[in-house]
This record gives structure tokens, sequence and C-alpha cells, in this order.
């Protein structure tokens, strides 16, 4: 009796929305519970993504191979460098993953940190990790295109 009267009340709550969905709302619902678990599953996913990337990566690190001859020891030596800027950008996204979620538990996500507007639906689900609207973030590009880092 009790598993179905869990399941009952838990399976709106548990079914997670689909992109269609959200992009339906009105923006009276904006970060409305549904949405915020939609994007901290999609976050999750990723996450794991990641970290699942970064072993894989450190298991064919340590795979050493030796080969004599020195344009085949060259290439090898070249993708190994690839693959570790690969994951250094990883490892940047995954902060940003992580930060991502942390401002979800903290009621703090889908809002621009400039200009404390929405961010928007449409940017949040191109880019989970998006912290300022479109419009703050063409502001910042513009000034550091003009003015530099």
């Amino acid at each position: 009796m009790t598993k179905t009267t869990k399941s009952t009340t838990a399976q709106p709550e548990d079914r997670l929305l689909t992109e269609e969905e959200i992009r339906a709302m009105s923006d009276d619902d904006y970060m409305n519970p549904a949405q915020l678990a939609f994007f901290k599953n999609r976050l999750q996913e990723l996450e794991k993504e990641l970290l699942k990337n970064a072993g894989e990566t450190t298991e064919h690190l340590r795979e050493t191979v030796l080969v004599p001859d020195p344009a085949d020891r060259a290439t090898i030596e070249e993708e190994h460098a690839l693959e570790l800027r690969t994951r250094d950008r990883e490892r940047k996204l995954l902060k940003k993953v992580q930060q991502s979620i942390q401002s979800i538990d903290g009621g703090e996500y889908g809002w621009c940190e400039e200009t404390g507007e929405p961010i928007g639906i449409p940017r949040l689900i191109a880019r989970p990790t998006a912290t300022l609207s479109l419009e703050a973030q063409q502001r910042r590009e513009l000034k550091q295109k003009l003015y530099g880092d």
C-alpha cells in the first residue's frame, strides 16, 4: 500500500521534462522546480561523462608503447599532447558544471550574474553552464575585444 501511494505522488515529480516541454512553458514558470530538476539532471549527466573521459585518458596515458621509429614516437607524443589539452578544457568545463549544480542547490541558477535578469531557457539548453544573459555575454566579449583581457 505504501508503494502505491508513494509512486502516485512521486511519479509527476520524478518524471523529467523534455526540452520541448520546457521551451513551451511561459515566462512565469521560469526556474520552477521541474525546470531546475531538468537542468540539474543534464548537468549531472555531463559531469559523469567528463569524469569518465578523464579516467579513460589516465588509463590511456599509462599504457606506454615503446616505438623505435622517431616519427612514430613523435606521432604518439603529439596525440598524447592533444588528448591532454582536450582533458584540460574538459577539466575547466567540469568545474563550471559543478558550480552550476551548486547554484541550482543555492537557488541562484538561471539568473545573470551581472544584471540579475533571467538568462533564458534557450541559452541554458544550449549552454547549461551559462552564468550571463546573452546581452551581458556580448558586452563582456566586446570589452575583451576592445580592451583585451
